[in-house]
């Protein structure tokens, strides 16, 4: 099998991936984040990605209430590594691409050549409709938007001006020099049919998930063919979730005490964000299992089930890797460092 890459998604916003008041609660500050970023670097994973969070879900927990700017912290983060990938994350919609084009050849030039872009095209309207930046554009729009402003960049890191009468945006003999010497890796996340042409057309690695890992390896075969066919190569990764400790029932009582405290108010807060409306939203998060405090997909159990559940991912859904989630960042990626990922990595080797 080839090596796979495995990183980590930094708590940039507090609280995590867990809407618990009885889980752990990492904080959305800049020396946490560069501890994890640290621990990531010397434990051996090979990327570190912060996501682009303006507004939280409230509840009991006050859930990504608050949070750090993406951009800003993997510049400083840069200083602290010298060889994670630093993966950070722009909004399209926010961000011109004259300003963004200029502010990733900068974190190039601070990372030496390590700088990742996470192009992300806005979703939630309630992060920006409170700064007067939300448009409410179909997912198809959002996607022809993010072509467009993807291509402005590519241009402004490789021409010496650039004019552009588009649909969305507009560029008048606009320079951006210097160009990064080394283009920035581009990163994509999505599911839907436009998400993964996106993925295929511009992005080199693509984050994918779904219901089933049956729908995951489809997905991911999807975005290889596209690729492909472009002359392009694209790699493909999930997200999960690590929940370890010695033994599988330690782990599964950890899972057992989170979820007796799942926020309910953050969790439909959550939901309606995600354009359902607010009495259905609640409706779900009233009837919702504790297994909702997860975010994202998670594995629970001792070194052995961890990596037998990692592997069997990677290998049934036919991904080039992880990015893994902690519930928190100091122990428990130590833990996973110690005794997951060198097992990992051997088994990637033979």
């Amino acid at each position: 099998m080839a090596a796979k890459e495995y990183g980590i998604f930094l708590p940039i916003g507090s609280g995590g991936w867990m809407l618990s008041t009885t889980a752990p609660h990492p904080e959305a500050t800049y020396a946490y984040n560069k501890r994890a970023a640290r621990h990531a670097e010397a434990i051996g994973l090979d990327f570190i990605m912060s996501m682009a969070k303006w507004r939280g879900f409230g509840g009991t927990t006050d859930h990504w209430g608050e949070s750090l700017e993406s951009i800003t912290m993997m510049s400083a983060l840069a200083e602290a590594t010298e060889r994670v990938k630093i993966w950070a994350t722009v909004h399209a919609n926010v961000h011109n691409p004259g300003i963004a084009a200029k502010m990733f050849t900068t974190l190039q030039q601070i990372s030496g050549g390590r700088a990742g872009m996470n192009i992300v095209n806005g979703a939630y309207a309630a992060e920006f409709v409170q700064y007067d930046l939300w448009s409410d554009l179909s997912k198809e729009d959002r996607y022809r938007m993010t072509a467009e402003w993807t291509e402005a960049v590519l241009r402004l890191w490789s021409e010496h001006s650039v004019t552009l009468d588009g649909e969305f945006y507009t560029l008048r003999d606009a320079e951006s020099r210097p160009h990064p010497e080394v283009r920035p890796t581009i990163i994509s996340a999505g599911q839907s049919p436009a998400g993964r042409a996106f993925q295929a057309a511009y992005a080199d690695g693509a984050f994918l998930s779904a219901n089933s890992l049956e729908d995951m390896r489809d997905f991911s075969r999807d975005v290889h063919r596209k690729a492909a066919d472009a002359g392009r190569d694209v790699k493909t990764y999930s997200m999960l979730m690590v929940v370890q400790d010695e033994t599988d029932a330690g782990a599964a009582e950890k899972v057992r005490r989170w979820s007796e405290g799942l926020d309910r108010e953050a969790l439909a807060a959550m939901r309606e964000s995600w354009g359902f409306p607010e009495d259905r939203a609640r409706a779900w998060a009233e009837g919702a299992t504790g297994s909702a405090v997860f975010q994202t997909p998670y594995v629970s159990g001792s070194a052995d089930t961890v990596v037998e559940h990692i592997r069997t991912i990677v290998t049934e859904a036919e991904l080039d890797g992880l990015m893994l989630i902690f519930p928190e960042y100091d122990q428990d990626m130590l833990l996973f460092g110690e005794t997951v990922l060198p097992v990992l990595r051997k088994l990637d080797a033979d």
